[in-house]
């Protein structure tokens, strides 16, 4: 009987192993930093965090709502199921004080989200060019200059770019084919491959900016930095391109990307081959965004 006893128990702390895996390691931290805010309120009010039950979780996204976009409720929610998971409780988010609630908060506060603004193509020809009249070595010239440009030209969440090893790296005759090992999307830890064809001038040429990159690079990691440089560093030549840098972050590449690719003409399929985005809500929001101007009512009369 003991020896089962022992037997179940391992199965069960593998499991919660296999619950911890199933999640990238940047999505396990947010949601670590999500139920430790819940556990707060709850501390605060003499509430039970773990395990806890759907009316306390009801009362703490009531409590939320009045300071949060409806897509922050949505993530501490899900956080907080993860984090029972975890530790091997069950919660029932469907529960309809739950479900009903957010309905309700919905319907009072809305859904819509200030996002960060994206970088189109001709902000990240200026920031470029910020780059190369920069007082900073050749080297980490070359290395902000190949970032940004692969950055936007993949689709790259910073978190993928900064984990970009030599061996991800294949240059062919068509431009560069880069290995995604595992991203937030990207649960089952398949990983992606992205292509980024070479452009016809080089100073602005993800393929090329990269090759010269790696010529000098002598550490395994493409872009040997923390995904919060990533940011830093978009944000430091947004600035001087003449751009309000609060606006921008790293996410702004991504979705640089997709809104310049929806302008252009590209298919939410082919956006999403690309981004990894798994849901078409997100990129029917960069194409809604592109059309705002290319479709709009007045072209015809402005352009007389």
């Amino acid at each position: 009987m003991n020896d089962l006893t022992t037997e179940v128990k391992k199965l069960e702390i593998e499991t919660l192993d296999n619950l911890k895996l199933s999640k990238a390691k940047n999505t396990i931290r947010a949601y670590r930093s999500d139920f430790n805010d819940f556990a707060l309120f709850c501390t605060k009010n003499n509430l039970k965090s773990l395990p806890s039950d759907p009316k306390i979780v009801s009362i703490y996204l009531t409590h939320l709502s009045k300071n949060s976009k409806f897509s922050t409720l949505k993530r501490r929610l899900a956080s907080i199921n993860m984090m029972h998971k975890h530790k091997g409780h069950y919660l029932d988010t469907k529960h309809p004080i739950i479900v009903e609630n957010l309905i309700g908060i919905k319907r009072q506060i809305g859904v819509y989200q200030k996002a960060k603004k994206p970088l189109l193509f001709n902000d990240i020809k200026a920031i470029i060019k910020q780059i190369s009249q920069s007082s900073e070595n050749s080297s980490k010239k070359q290395r902000n200059k190949a970032l940004i440009l692969v950055g936007f030209a993949g689709g790259f969440r910073r978190s993928e770019l900064v984990s970009i090893t030599k061996d991800d790296v294949e240059f062919v005759k068509e431009g560069v084919k880069i290995f995604v090992k595992k991203s937030k999307s990207d649960q089952s830890g398949e990983g992606m491959t992205k292509a980024i064809p070479s452009f016809k001038y080089n100073d602005y040429c993800p393929v090329e900016n990269l090759r010269l990159w790696m010529f000098e690079n002598r550490n395994d990691r493409i872009f040997a930095i923390s995904d919060k440089n990533v940011a830093l560093i978009i944000k430091k030549y947004a600035l001087q391109a003449g751009f309000d840098e609060k606006k921008y972050a790293g996410h702004s590449l991504r979705s640089g990307f997709a809104t310049t690719t929806a302008e252009s003409g590209a298919s939410e399929r082919n956006i999403m081959a690309m981004t990894g985005h798994k849901s078409v809500d997100m990129v029917r929001r960069y194409i809604k965004e592109a059309d705002l101007f290319k479709n709009n009512a007045l072209n015809k009369i402005s352009n007389k």
